[in-house]
């Protein structure tokens, strides 16, 4: 038996990258995974069906309420309920490296967008659900920078700190719903995003390693264990707490 079994969760973002090792390693769990993005999740459908998990691919937009309603109506009449959240998905692999006063406004506002609006929009539309189950997990993600005040990046840094404001809010509000908000903040991660648009050169990942307690890159799969404790009911009295993942580089 999974730690997930018959467990309906939507990952958002994860058609690549983090938010399909967050699919994937769910889907093992037994859970029905929805996979969510705004391109085609069709490759990472078929290869979790075809290893024998449960899952669908709905494309949406997490900042266009329409297509966010259409997913969770999509997603009950398939599996009947909502169990858990993954908002993953975000900005980051794309952006330049800047000083604060070089960044475009339009991009700061498309960071905040997507990375904060974009959470709390699909956050509101499943609580919904969640509150008339009286049960839900919802995970945003933030990030290790909010700690370090890592430069060059102020709107992405920004925008993950808001992700661990808003959660606290969130868990207050619906913690009689027994509801829980959770935030994991991942370090500085191999991700297929990360690597393939080049932002970050070997010095930088060697420098960001060098200041881990354990001494080698961040793989995506090391995000996927936490992800699971954080929606089995092994966490079922935690709630508005932020988990590090990044090997030790913050000690938080």
């Amino acid at each position: 038996m999974g730690q997930l079994d018959g467990k309906t969760i939507i990952v958002t973002g994860a058609a690549q990258g983090i938010g399909a090792a967050y699919a994937r390693g769910l889907a093992e769990e037994g859970a029905n995974v929805v996979v969510n993005d705004v391109g085609d999740t069709s490759a990472l459908v078929e290869e979790i069906t075809k290893k024998g998990g449960v899952a669908i691919g709905i494309i949406a937009d997490v900042t266009d309420k329409g297509q966010i309603a259409e997913m969770v109506s999509q997603t009950v009449d398939k599996y009947g309920r909502i169990d858990g959240v993954i908002n993953n998905a975000a900005l980051f692999g794309k952006l330049l490296r800047q000083r604060f006063e070089d960044i475009d406004i339009n991009e700061f506002d498309n960071v905040m967008r997507i990375n904060v609006r974009g959470v709390w929009q699909v956050s509101r539309a499943v609580v919904k659900v969640m509150r008339g189950q009286g049960y839900g997990k919802i995970i945003n993600i933030a990030s290790g920078t909010v700690f370090k005040g890592t430069p060059m990046q102020l709107h992405y840094v920004t925008s993950k700190g808001a992700i661990i404001a808003l959660s606290r809010a969130m868990a207050r509000e619906v913690g009689e719903d027994n509801i829980c908000i959770n935030v994991i903040a991942p370090g500085l991660t191999e991700s297929e995003a990360v690597i393939n648009e080049g932002q970050f050169s070997k010095k930088h990942f060697d420098a960001n390693i060098a200041g881990r307690c354990i001494k080698r890159a961040e793989q995506p799969e090391d995000l996927v264990g936490t992800a699971i404790f954080l929606l089995s009911q092994d966490s079922d009295f935690i709630t508005g707490q932020v988990l590090c993942v990044d090997g030790g580089s913050v000690t938080h």
